[in-house]
């Protein structure tokens, strides 16, 4: 049953969908954030050391945000680096998410969908370091994205940094699969001789593709920040068809 309910949801996954995911008590703490277990479990602290790297969490007494958080393994090494580093740290989810984790001096959490249900003018101009990882193709399925990032670039600080993380992107997976490497690739993941399937030339829709990535960047380029497109590091288990993206205010 709930393999079932994991492949009825994986394809379109929006916020309502992850609150119900987040309370059923037959779900991991990976798969309520829409992983299988092998996608996420043994990755985490690796995806926290690339956050790390791109924010900079290294930093003493930053405020940072961390929107659609989720309550795997990743928000509470956020937490406990937020801890070590004296920051002010703001978990931003459904209370469904939130309430699986840990409650500390140092972390505000703000329940509700982002940038909706949540109106946040006292932050303007002041936050220093933003994290969505993950939550980009789930966006998308839900509103304008531009809108979103929008609402989260106006609560940057001058020198501050937003990561839009693990940006699943179909055209990158296409050109990986088309070629021998990607070949390679899925032939020994799959152990088959078997060819991995790609289309070019095609509309696909509820995908993320090179047109949404460039106009991200061109964007915000536009409006005075600077925009960079990241490779993300070996160690992590989807970097063949995945990307970061981080925007950086003047």
């Amino acid at each position: 049953m709930k393999k079932d309910k994991i492949d009825l949801v994986k394809s379109r996954i929006t916020y309502e969908t992850f609150k119900d995911m987040a309370s059923d008590k037959e779900l991991s703490k990976y798969e309520k954030i829409g992983f299988p277990n092998d996608y996420r479990e043994k990755y985490e602290e690796s995806i926290f050391n690339n956050i790390n790297t791109i924010l900079r969490l290294d930093r003493e007494g930053i405020i940072f945000f961390d929107v659609g958080c989720g309550c795997s393994e990743l928000p509470k090494l956020i937490i406990k680096n937020a801890i070590k580093n004296r920051q002010n740290l703001y978990m931003v989810d459904s209370e469904e998410m939130l309430v699986h984790l840990p409650n500390k001096d140092n972390m505000v959490k703000i329940s509700g969908k982002f940038p909706d249900e949540i109106n946040l003018p006292e932050y303007q101009n002041k936050v220093d370091a933003i994290v969505l990882y993950s939550v980009l193709q789930h966006i998308v399925l839900d509103m304008n994205p531009f809108y979103f990032i929008d609402e989260a670039v106006k609560l940057l600080n001058d020198g501050g940094r937003l990561l839009i993380g693990d940006i699943p992107n179909i055209s990158k997976r296409n050109r990986f699969f088309a070629s021998n490497t990607g070949l390679k690739f899925h032939q020994n993941f799959t152990k088959t001789n078997t060819n991995p399937k790609y289309e070019f030339n095609t509309l696909i829709e509820d995908k993320i593709d090179d047109s949404l990535v460039f106009a991200i960047l061109s964007r915000y380029r536009n409006a005075g920040f600077e925009t960079y497109l990241l490779e993300q590091p070996i160690d992590l288990p989807m970097r063949n068809r995945r990307e970061d993206i981080l925007i950086v205010k003047n």
